[in-house]
C-alpha cells in the first residue's frame, strides 16, 4: 500500500451519482430523473454502483480516498441503510483516509429529512442542503417543493442529527429580487452558525425550461450591488471567500471540491458520472463518463459510456480553468506534477506576464493565483490559456 501511495500522490475522490429527484427544477441541468421514493431501485442501482466501483479501482493504483460524495438529483432520497450498504461496500474495496470528509446532498420538504441521525450512524459526516431561497415566492418561481419553513425545519434537524459540517446552497439573481431580498435571504442563511455556504448567482443553462422561455432576472447592475452588499456581510460573519461561489470558516473548506479545482483525480461512479485518472507512468491523463440514463447504466456490464484521453493543451487550460477559481491561487508545483508540462515554456510566460500587466493575475515565487480584479473577469483571465 505504501509503495503504491509513493508512486501516485496525486489526491483520489469518489463522487457517488443518485440520479432521481421528487421533481425536476426548471434551472436544473443536471442528469436527474423526477421518481417516487418508494418506487425508487435501491437493491438495482446499489448492485450496478458497487460494479462500477469494481471496474474502477485498476485506474486507483490503490490510493485512499480523501473523499467521498453523494450527489444528484436528491441522494437523500435513499434511505439511510441504502447509503450505508453503499459505503460498506465502497470500504470494502478501496481504503479511506482517517479524517474522509463524506457529503450527502440533502433536498428540504420530502420525508428523507426525518433520517438526519441514522445518516449521521450510516457513516455520513457532511450534509450540504439544497436551500436556494427563503422566500416561499422565489422557491415557487425556482419550481423548488419545499417552503421556508421546511427549509428552516431541515436545517434544525440536522444541526440536532450532530452535524457540526454543513453546507447551506444559496442563490441569488433570481427572478425580480431586489438587493433587498437577496440580503434578507443570505442573513437568515447565517443566522444558523453554519460553517459553509454556497453562495452562486443563478445562470441559464442550455437545454432547461429557464432557458428557452427565461423568467424576468435583474440587470447587471442590480446583480453587481448584490454580489458587493453579500460579500462584505459574508466576510463579516467570518466565512471567507475561497472559490469563485464558495466561503468558509477555518477548517471548513469542501475537501471533495477543493480537490475538484486543484486538479485532483477522481473515480465517479453512478448514471452519467464522470471520473478523471492520471497514469503517471504514461503521463496521461483520460476522462471517462457513464451512462447517462439509469436504466442503461444498471442494465449495462461495461457502465463507460464516453471516454477520451486529454491532450496536452487541454491539461493546461482545464488544469488553470479549474484551479483559477480559487481566490488562494495554486502551488506551482501542482501544476507541473499533475499536468506534466512547465510554467517556464516560452508561450506560457508570456501568457503570465501579460496578465500580471493587465493586473489579473499575481505571480508568486511559488504560487499564481488571480487578483481580486482576476477573479471579476475570470474568463478572459482563463481563455488566455486555451
Amino acid at each position: 500500500m505504501k509503495a503504491e501511495q509513493t508512486k501516485n500522490s496525486i489526491p483520489l475522490s469518489l463522487y457517488v451519482h443518485i440520479p432521481w429527484c421528487v421533481r425536476k427544477c426548471p434551472y436544473c441541468d443536471f442528469n436527474s430523473h423526477g421518481m417516487k421514493a418508494d418506487t425508487l431501485p435501491e437493491s438495482e442501482y446499489i448492485e450496478a454502483l458497487l460494479l462500477d466501483l469494481d471496474n474502477s479501482l485498476v485506474q486507483t493504483q490503490q490510493r485512499p480516498l480523501g473523499s467521498i460524495f453523494f450527489g444528484g438529483g436528491t441522494p437523500s432520497l435513499f434511505s439511510p441503510k441504502a447509503i450505508e450498504q453503499i459505503l460498506s461496500g465502497i470500504h470494502r474495496n478501496i481504503a479511506f483516509s482517517p479524517d474522509i470528509e463524506i457529503t450527502l446532498e440533502t433536498n428540504p420538504g420530502t420525508v428523507e429529512h426525518h433520517h438526519f441521525p441514522d445518516y449521521r450512524k450510516a457513516g455520513i459526516n457532511r450534509i450540504s442542503i439544497g436551500a436556494q431561497s427563503f422566500q416561499n415566492d422565489k422557491l415557487k418561481r425556482l419550481g423548488r417543493i419545499h417552503s421556508g419553513d421546511e427549509l428552516r425545519t431541515a436545517i434544525k434537524q440536522v444541526i440536532a442529527a450532530g452535524f457540526d459540517n454543513v453546507n447551506l446552497d444559496i442563490m441569488y439573481g433570481l427572478p425580480e429580487q431586489t438587493v433587498a431580498e437577496a440580503m434578507l435571504d443570505l442573513q437568515e442563511a447565517l443566522s444558523f452558525g453554519l460553517p459553509h455556504l454556497s453562495w452562486y448567482h443563478l445562470t441559464l443553462e442550455p437545454n432547461t425550461p429557464f432557458y428557452r422561455q427565461p423568467p424576468p432576472l435583474p440587470n447587471e447592475d442590480t446583480v453587481f450591488a448584490i454580489q458587493t452588499a453579500g460579500t462584505d456581510i459574508l466576510n463579516h460573519h467570518g466565512l471567507a471567500q475561497y472559490e469563485v461561489s464558495a466561503y468558509a470558516k477555518p477548517a471548513h473548506r469542501c475537501v471533495h471540491n477543493l480537490n475538484y479545482w486543484q486538479f485532483g483525480d477522481y473515480i465517479g461512479i453512478g448514471a452519467g458520472a464522470h471520473g478523471k485518472f492520471t497514469d503517471l507512468e504514461s503521463k496521461t491523463i483520460s476522462r471517462q463518463q457513464k451512462h447517462p440514463h439509469p436504466k442503461a447504466y444498471m442494465n449495462a456490464t461495461d457502465k463507460i459510456m464516453k471516454q477520451h484521453f486529454v491532450c496536452k493543451q487541454e491539461q493546461r487550460f482545464e488544469f488553470m480553468l479549474n484551479a483559477l477559481r480559487l481566490t488562494g491561487g495554486f502551488q506551482k508545483n501542482w501544476f507541473v506534477e499533475r499536468t506534466f508540462l512547465t510554467l517556464n515554456d516560452v508561450t506560457v510566460e508570456h501568457k503570465i506576464a501579460t496578465l500580471v500587466a493587465k493586473g489579473l493575475l499575481e505571480n508568486h515565487l511559488s504560487v499564481l493565483k488571480p487578483t481580486l480584479l482576476g477573479q471579476k473577469f475570470l474568463n478572459e483571465l482563463t481563455l488566455e490559456f486555451l
